[in-house]
């Protein structure tokens, strides 16, 4: 079988994916062939197609990138028994490939798509819900009034990170780099948005908290922040450095330097590590599922592509510019 998809023949620009036939073999054993109905865009997905193996390995060209996506299962290999044709399905996390019409996919790291819920949303939503799900609940879980940090507030990661502390009580702090992202970030339910270059997002924080410092740094711009996103936690205070959109940080004395600033903790979580086991990713996903129906969170879907025009979205993403989340539909 031959498919369409962004194949990248030489790793680099956004330019280097090419719309063109890709072939899909049979599915092999444990593995469900499903044709995409949407697709999510991460920043990652940038990473990949640029040859940075952050958070996951990149296979070497012809690849196709992607990680995100909602469909429907047209056949099953060997050995699959939770799947059958005609499922709508989701999955949030690699193998790489989802920037394409069809692929194979393993069904062990598949899940079925509840049919309350709207494919764009699911496809946009999955891989950061989930990565918000365990930077809430479980890298630091955050209590009613903690106060708590957050960069980028008004990305795609961001504003979700927002919408969902809000719901469990906690007074949001958010950067951004604009004052338009201030107010879309303020909608999301940050209590106090700060625009990085008007202020120092540093005594902001101590002069909230009284001087005391936030219970938790959700990072993801690394080298420009990391050092001043330590300056503001609390005595005991968690950094999650989850991300590094401005390059990776300067190295940290983690012996010394953590213990000097106030016994702090500094992690790099990653969600492969989060939902290794299944029963893990079913219960992360059936949470993120049931905060979507609630309304504790959105999509945020402002950016709607063809999968043809997968370079013009990644252009818009990598250009700082972008509010919210981007899907590219088949």
């Amino acid at each position: 079988m031959v498919g369409k998809a962004q194949v990248i023949h030489k790793l680099g620009s956004p330019s280097a994916m090419n719309w063109e036939n890709w072939p899909i073999p049979d599915p092999g054993p444990g593995e469900v062939r499903l044709r995409h109905t949407a697709i999510g865009v991460n920043f990652a997905d940038t990473y990949h197609r640029g040859g940075i193996s952050h958070p996951w390995p990149v296979p070497d060209p012809p690849v196709v990138i992607g990680f995100e996506g909602v469909g429907i299962v047209e056949g099953v290999g060997e050995g699959v028994t939770s799947f059958k044709t005609g499922d709508k399905v989701a999955y949030g996390i690699p193998p790489l490939g989802s920037y394409s019409e069809i692929r194979n996919y393993p069904s062990e790291k598949l899940l079925h798509m509840p049919s309350d819920l709207e494919d764009k949303q699911v496809a946009a939503l999955l891989m950061k819900g989930m990565t918000a799900h365990y930077l809430l609940h479980r890298t630091y879980k955050v209590k009613k009034d903690d106060v708590i940090l957050v960069h980028a507030a008004a990305g795609g990661m961001g504003l979700i990170l927002c919408q969902w502390a809000r719901a469990l009580g906690a007074v949001v702090i958010g950067t951004v780099s604009t004052q338009e992202k201030a107010e879309v970030a303020r909608d999301a339910g940050c209590d106090y948005p700060v625009v990085r270059s008007e202020q120092n997002f540093v005594s902001v924080v101590r002069e909230i908290t009284d001087g005391e410092g936030c219970a938790v740094v959700y990072e993801a711009i690394g080298k420009e922040t990391l050092q001043k996103s330590l300056d503001s936690l609390r005595n005991m205070g968690v950094c999650a450095a989850y991300g590094h959109v401005s390059g990776p940080p300067d190295p940290i004395d983690v012996i010394q330097d953590l213990g000097r600033r106030g016994s702090l903790f500094i992690t790099r979580p990653a969600i492969m590590h989060y939902v290794a086991k299944r029963s893990d990713l079913e219960w992360t996903a059936r949470d993120l599922f049931q905060a979507i129906r609630q309304g504790n969170i959105d999509a945020n879907i402002n950016y709607e592509y063809p999968l043809r025009e997968a370079v013009r979205a990644h252009e818009s993403i990598e250009s700082g510019q972008t509010l919210g989340a981007s899907v590219l539909i088949p």
